[in-house]
C-alpha cells in the first residue's frame, strides 16, 4: 500500500512537470537533409553515409542489385498489393537499426514477417543475425529458401503469416494461418520469464487500411500475455504510416489524436522512432503504380514511420495480472470512446459512488475529461478500483464479444 500511495504522489508531480519528450532516433540517409526536427525531445542524428563505417555496407549492397533481378521481378509481378524493401540505402537503415544496443554484442533474433524477394532477409543473415521468415504467400518460399540453403542454419523459412497467428477459430488451420504453439515449436523457441531481455524482435509492416485493426490485436494479446507474448517480451518494429505513429504517441488533451491505443501502447511500452521513409521509396507491384490504382493500398505523398514498441519490464505485478490486463482494456477502450465526457461519471459505473474519492486520491479534478487524463493515471485508477468489493467488472465485460468479433479473421 504504502509503494501504490507513493506512485499516486509521484503521478500528481508529473502531471504539474512539464512532459518528457518521446525519443526519436532516425537513421539518416544521403537522400536526406542534415537535419530533421522530432516530433518530441531532440533527434540524435545517426552518422551520414558518406562519412561512416556503414558506407561499404551500402557499396556492397548496390553492386549486389543487379544480381537479385530475379527477386526484384518477383516483387514486380506479385498479384497482391504489398510493399516490398529493395532500396539499398533502406536496408542498410534498417540492419543498423536492430544493432546490438549498450554492452550487448549478441546480435538480436529477429523475427521478419513478409520479407517477400528476402534482400532485407539476406542483409540481415550477412550481418550475422538469427532470422525467423515468415511468408503468407508461398510465389516468395522458393527465392527464400534459397537464401536459407547457404545461411549455415542462420535463417529459418515458414510458410506463415504472422497476422493470422492464432485466429479465433477452432479446430485445424492450415497456413499461412497458424497457432503461435505451432510456430514456435517449429522454430525451436521456448518460453523466457517476462523480467527477462527481450528474447525476439519482430520485424513487420502494416497496410494502412487495417494497421489500427492489427495493433488492436498486439494490444489484446500483449496485455493478456496471449499468442507470441506468452514467450516473453517480444518486441515489434513495426513500419506504419506517420498519421498512426502521431496518434499512438499522442499527449492526453489532444481530443483529435489521442485514443485508447495511445493509452495502452503508452502505458504498457517504450515506443520509440528508429526511422521515417516516404511511401515512394518501397517497390509495390507494377500493376498498381497507375495512377488510378492508388485506391488499392498505396498512401500518396505520405511518410512510413519505423517504429520500435518493447513491453515494460513492470508492466505487470501483484496489483496488475495478466487477467486484470484484459479488463483494462476494454475499461480503456470504453472510456476513451468519448473524451470530452466526464471521468467521474464513467468511474461511478464502475464503481459505484466511489468515482469522486478515486479522483482526489490522485489529486485530479472533479470534472476532469476522460482525454485528459495520463496513460500511468489511468493504470493506478484501474489497480485502486479493480481491489474494491463494488468494482463493477460486467460493465466491462459486455463489450468483449463484440470486440474480439470486430478485430477476428
Amino acid at each position: 500500500m504504502y509503494s501504490m500511495w507513493a506512485s499516486r504522489m509521484g503521478l500528481s508531480v508529473v502531471r504539474c512537470a512539464p512532459q518528457a519528450g518521446t525519443s526519436v532516433l532516425l537513421c539518416s540517409r544521403q537522400t536526406r537533409t542534415d537535419s530533421e526536427a522530432s516530433y518530441y525531445g531532440t533527434l540524435h542524428q545517426g552518422p551520414s553515409y558518406g562519412m561512416s563505417a556503414a558506407a561499404p555496407e551500402k557499396q556492397k549492397l548496390q553492386r549486389s542489385t543487379p544480381d537479385k533481378r530475379t527477386e526484384l521481378n518477383l516483387s514486380e509481378s506479385c498479384k497482391h498489393f504489398r510493399r516490398f524493401i529493395t532500396d539499398p540505402g533502406l536496408i542498410c537503415s534498417i540492419v543498423e537499426s536492430f544493432a546490438p544496443c549498450g554492452s550487448s554484442r549478441t546480435a538480436p533474433v529477429i523475427m521478419e514477417c513478409n520479407p517477400g524477394p528476402g534482400l532485407l532477409t539476406q542483409a540481415l543473415v550477412d550481418a550475422g543475425h538469427k532470422v525467423f521468415a515468415l511468408e503468407s504467400n508461398a510465389y516468395f518460399l522458393p527465392s527464400l529458401e534459397g537464401i536459407e540453403s547457404n545461411a549455415n542454419g542462420q535463417l529459418k523459412v515458414v510458410h506463415c503469416d504472422f497476422f493470422r497467428v492464432d485466429p479465433w477459430t477452432e479446430g485445424l488451420v492450415q497456413p499461412p494461418s497458424m497457432y503461435s504453439s505451432t510456430l514456435m515449436k517449429i522454430l525451436n523457441f521456448t518460453e523466457v520469464p517476462w523480467a527477462s531481455d527481450v528474447p525476439l524482435k519482430v520485424f513487420l509492416m502494416l497496410g494502412h487500411k487495417k494497421e489500427r485493426i492489427l495493433l488492436w490485436r498486439q494490444i489484446y494479446s500483449l496485455y493478456q500475455r496471449l499468442s507470441v507474448y506468452r514467450y516473453g517480451r517480444i518486441e515489434l518494429n513495426i513500419f506504419m504510416t506517420e498519421k498512426q505513429y502521431l496518434k499512438l504517441v499522442s499527449r492526453p488533451g489532444d481530443f483529435l489524436k489521442y485514443r485508447a491505443l495511445s493509452v495502452l501502447f503508452q502505458a504498457g511500452c517504450d515506443i520509440e522512432l528508429l526511422h521515417k521513409e516516404p511511401v515512394s521509396t518501397f517497390s509495390t507491384p507494377s500493376k498498381f503504380r497507375s495512377p488510378q490504382m492508388t485506391k488499392s493500398g498505396d498512401v500518396p505523398c505520405e511518410n512510413l514511420c519505423l517504429v520500435k514498441i518493447t513491453p515494460r519490464r513492470n508492466l505487470f505485478s501483484e496489483n496488475f495480472t495478466p487477467t486484470d490486463g484484459g479488463i483494462f482494456v476494454f475499461m480503456i477502450k470504453q472510456f476513451l470512446t468519448r473524451r470530452k465526457s466526464k471521468l467521474i461519471e464513467k468511474l461511478d459505473n464502475l464503481s459505484p459512488g466511489n468515482g469522486k474519492d478515486l479522483l482526489q486520491s490522485l489529486a485530479l479534478p472533479v470534472d476532469i475529461a476522460t482525454g485528459c487524463i495520463y496513460p500511468e493515471e489511468y493504470k493506478l485508477l484501474f489497480e485502486i478500483m479493480s481491489r474494491s468489493e463494488e468494482f463493477n467488472r460486467s460493465f466491462v465485460l459486455d463489450e468483449i464479444c463484440e470486440d474480439i468479433e470486430a478485430t477476428s479473421y
